[in-house]
C-alpha cells in the first residue's frame, strides 16, 4: 500500500502530496476503491486503508479499471503524467496565444516575459532550425531575399522545445514528477519528430522519392547494383533506430538524475538506521549534495530540451535534402 520509492519510473494513477494536506475520509470499506480491496482481501479495517492512502489523491478513472495504483487492468487509464502534460500544454497555449495576439496587432514585445519568449524563438530559429535544415547551397532571389527552409519547421521545433522543457522542469516540483521520465512520453515525442521527417521528406521529394533518397548517389558497376538494395534496407532500419534512440536518450538522462537524488537522500535514512552518531554528518552532506545536484538537474532540464530539439532539426534537415 505504500508508495513506490521510484514511482517516477512508472505511470502513476494518483498524486502524492504531504499527508498533512490530504487524508482519506473513507467511512466504510465500500468507500475504498474496488481494485484496492481486491488487491488486499486480508484487510478488513477501513482505518488501515485510510492510513495507507494518506497523502495520495487518486485520479478518477471513468474509462478504465485499475489493477493497482500503478497499472491498468483494462480500458484507458488516466495517469498523473497525462494530467501534467495537459497542464504544460495549457500553459503553452495561453502564453503563445497571448504573444501571437500582441504580434498580430503590431505591438512591440515589451515586458520581461514577452522578451524572453521572443528571445527563445529567435534562438530556436537562428541556432537550430536554419543551420540544421536550410539548404547550404541556397541562393538569394532577385530581391536579395534568401529562402530559409528551416523557418517552415520553427513552430514545431519551438513547441517541442517548450513542451520538453516544461515536462523536465516539473521533475523539480515536489510530489509532481517529470513526464519525460516515462518511456511512453519520450517515445511519443520521438514519434512526432519521426512524423515530421516523413511528412517533410515526402512533401519535398514525393512518397517514392523520399525512400529513393535514402540511398546515397553512387556510381557502381552493374554487378554491384544489388548493394544499393542492401544499403536501402540498412538506411530504413537506421531511420527507425535513430528515432528510437532519440526517445531512449531523453528518458535515460531524466531518469538518471532522479535516481542519483534518490540515492543521495536515501543515505540519510541509512545513516539513521546504522549509526545515530553519524546521522547529523551524513544528513548535512546529503542535503548539500542534493541541493547542488538539483541545480545541475535544472541545467540538465534546459540542456536536454535543447539537444532533443536540435537532433530533431538535424533529422528533418537530412530528410529534405539529397544524400
Amino acid at each position: 500500500m505504500s508508495a513506490n520509492p521510484i514511482y517516477h519510473l512508472k505511470d502513476c494513477y494518483f498524486f502524492e502530496v504531504p499527508k498533512a494536506l490530504w487524508r482519506q475520509g473513507y467511512q466504510t470499506l465500500d468507500d475504498v476503491p474496488g481494485f484496492l480491496r481486491q488487491a488486499h482481501p486480508d484487510i478488513g479495517d477501513v482505518q488501515t486503508f485510510k492510513e495507507a492512502l494518506d497523502g495520495k489523491i487518486l485520479i478518477p478513472q471513468p474509462f478504465a479499471k485499475l489493477d493497482s495504483l500503478y497499472s491498468v487492468q483494462s480500458g484507458f487509464g488516466i495517469s498523473k503524467y497525462m494530467i501534467l502534460q495537459l497542464l504544460v500544454a495549457v500553459v503553452m497555449l495561453v502564453l503563445f496565444t497571448w504573444l501571437a495576439a500582441k504580434i498580430r496587432a503590431g505591438e512591440a514585445t515589451k515586458g520581461k516575459l514577452a522578451n524572453l519568449l521572443e528571445a527563445i524563438l529567435i534562438f530556436v530559429r537562428d541556432t537550430i532550425a536554419r543551420p540544421a535544415i536550410d539548404d547550404p547551397h541556397g541562393h538569394a532571389d532577385n530581391h536579395g531575399h534568401v529562402h530559409h527552409e528551416g523557418d517552415t519547421f520553427v513552430p514545431l521545433l519551438w513547441t517541442l522545445f517548450f513542451f520538453i522543457l516544461g515536462c523536465n522542469l516539473l521533475g523539480m516540483v515536489p510530489w509532481a514528477g517529470s513526464p519525460t521520465a516515462s518511456f511512453s512520453v519520450t517515445l511519443a515525442l520521438a514519434g512526432v519528430t519521426f512524423a515530421a521527417v516523413l511528412v517533410g521528406g515526402m512533401w519535398k521529394f514525393g512518397v517514392l522519392g523520399f525512400f529513393f533518397n535514402q540511398v546515397p548517389s553512387m556510381d557502381l558497376p552493374i554487378f554491384l547494383s544489388p548493394l544499393k538494395l542492401l544499403i536501402f534496407v540498412i538506411e530504413i532500419l537506421g531511420l527507425g533506430i535513430k528515432h528510437l534512440i532519440l526517445a531512449v536518450r531523453l528518458l535515460a538522462n531524466m531518469v538518471a538524475g532522479h535516481l542519483v537524488l534518490l540515492g543521495i537522500m536515501g543515505m540519510i535514512t541509512a545513516a539513521a538506521t546504522a549509526s545515530t552518531g553519524m546521522w547529523a554528518t551524513v544528513a548535512s552532506i546529503s542535503v548539500v549534495s542534493a541541493t547542488l545536484f538539483s541545480l545541475l538537474e535544472l541545467f540538465v532540464a534546459f540542456l536536454q530540451a535543447y539537444i532533443f530539439t536540435f537532433l530533431s532539426a538535424l533529422f528533418i534537415g537530412a530528410s529534405v535534402h539529397h544524400h
